[in-house]
């Protein structure tokens, strides 16, 4: 099979190991070919741009920018590549707010083995992949707006770092895995109590955790 009819993959992950893993699973599909990749949220922009792909298997949590962030970007530069998120975090933590953002699909890492191939046919043809636990959240969510939970009312940037903080890493942690300044970690922090009418970051904990946000 040529490559111009295969579909071609553009494989985003700061984990080597991890997208050598998932390159040799891919190997054993012929009309699939992993045409570059990406370790940091920078090279995926850039190379978007720059590579011909059909598919963006993109990690959520990506150094250099939150995941959801660079999702718009690749929609924005690229409207009709696919991007599939394939993330450590539970599908109940970030698939609603990645298929909202524009995301065709979104797969657990541990789950990449026994369903990677599936969910690439499936976004490559212009599906969605999401489980079904997933699409039935998604149908309540879309009639139920008033009575939303107070953590769905946060930004994307505003629950990411409150997740962070309620799995103990400290505003000094989070500026750095973000890459973004102490200040501006403080600030978010302020803004996710406010919304959220808190005081403290132990309630910050104890209302993830009261509502599965962490595991």
């Amino acid at each position: 099979m040529s490559t111009s009819l295969k579909t071609r993959i553009l494989l985003a992950d700061d984990h080597a190991m991890f997208r050598e893993g998932v390159k040799q699973l891919l190997t054993n599909t012929p009309e699939f070919v992993v045409v570059d990749e990406a370790n940091d949220a920078a090279q995926v922009i850039q190379k978007v741009q720059q590579t011909k792909c059909d598919v963006v298997i993109l990690d959520i949590s990506m150094p250099g920018r939150d995941g959801i962030d660079v999702l718009k970007q690749i929609r924005q530069i690229n409207p009709q590549v696919h991007v599939l998120i394939l993330s450590m975090y539970p599908e109940d933590q970030y698939a609603f707010r990645a298929i909202k953002a524009g995301a065709s699909g979104y797969l657990t890492k541990n789950k990449a083995s026994s369903e990677l191939i599936e969910a690439i046919h499936k976004v490559a043809s212009g599906r969605k992949y999401i489980s079904s636990d997933v699409a039935e959240q998604l149908a309540v969510d879309l009639g139920r707006d008033a009575d939303k939970p107070l953590h769905q009312k946060l930004s994307d940037r505003e629950y990411q770092v409150m997740s962070m903080i309620a799995s103990g890493k400290t505003v000094g942690q989070i500026a750095v895995e973000l890459a973004i300044s102490i200040s501006s970690v403080s600030t978010l922090r302020t803004r996710i109590l406010k919304k959220l009418g808190m005081k403290t970051s132990a309630e910050i904990t104890h209302y993830a955790i009261k509502h599965d946000l962490v595991k």
